[in-house]
């Protein structure tokens, strides 16, 4: 594989459930080292896309490249032990467990033999603690409850878990929706850091502020077609607000609103005249 073939690549990608076209003819391609931003308004096809990236729906048509080759997976597990991993929006963390035992969730380490086999306790908090640590975040106490984290934290604990097993596509499904500025920095300087390490990042959002910084390829999708798969230089960010607005929707929207604005200021000044004491109050001609 050269350094130039993607390591995940769709071409032509169809996907309908029933009557209802959920995808039509979507390619994108994402490299070692680059973030793909998937962009689009609700209903626009972004999760059924995110579905078929890693491993949930096949598509009814096109094709899928894994490093260059044809791959279709028969299950999420088969997307990620294939380096495919994905951190949706509801992170899949308990909030009530410790976050060691998140972060090692369903692949725990065990230490002794046999039926002696136990959690290996030492391991994950060291573990842990060093992979928050490299992204930095210092936490206090490998058995604190993950809930006790903020959302940036908690966001983060989910794509350091998906990085240290491996990891070489990292799906974002909408990490920074919930977040304020200040945490959504954090996961934004995180999908930074996982870009220089030579990951393929694709960060699904429909917020322009916060892809726009870290992304290298804009993908924008409306009610599953594609409006355009642009590098950064091809694009402005003004640009990539209007076609996600809908430029022609807004423009047609400030007209309608502009019409009822002067409508009801009119209709006040009609009632103001019709008011009692109304002509006594005006000035004498």
């Amino acid at each position: 594989m050269s350094a130039d073939t993607p390591i995940i690549e769709l071409r032509n990608v169809s996907k309908s459930f029933g009557s209802v076209i959920a995808l039509r003819d979507i390619s994108l391609e994402v490299r070692s080292g680059e973030v793909c931003c998937l962009l689009g308004d609700n209903g626009a096809g972004k999760s059924t896309l995110i579905k078929i990236l890693s491993g949930v729906h096949r598509p009814d048509e096109g094709e899928m490249l894994l490093d260059g080759q044809p791959a279709r997976f028969s299950s999420p597990r088969d997307a990620l032990d294939r380096g495919i991993a994905t951190v949706y929006q509801d992170l899949a963390t308990v909030p009530l467990m410790s976050i060691m035992r998140n972060f090692f969730m369903g692949r725990e380490p065990v230490t002794g033999w046999g039926p002696f086999q136990r959690f290996n306790k030492k391991f994950a908090e060291v573990a842990t603690r060093e992979e928050m640590a490299t992204i930095g975040i210092r936490i206090r106490d490998a058995h604190q409850a993950v809930g006790t984290l903020s959302g940036g934290e908690r966001q983060c604990v989910a794509i350091a878990r998906a990085i240290y097993f491996g990891a070489r596509v990292l799906i974002l499904d909408e990490p920074t929706s919930a977040l304020g500025v200040k945490q959504a920095s954090i996961v934004l300087r995180y999908v930074a850091q996982a870009r220089a390490d030579g990951l393929a990042v694709i960060l699904i959002t429909h917020n322009v502020q916060h892809a726009f910084p870290v992304g290298d390829r804009f993908l924008l999708l409306n009610r599953g077609r594609s409006m355009g798969f642009f590098g950064k230089g091809e694009v402005t960010r003004e640009e990539v607000t209007n076609m996600m607005a809908g430029g022609t929707e807004m423009k047609d929207l400030e007209e309608e609103l502009s019409k009822i604005t002067k409508s009801a200021e009119t209709r006040a000044a009609a009632r103001q005249a019709l008011a009692p004491g109304a002509e006594a109050s005006r000035p004498p001609s």
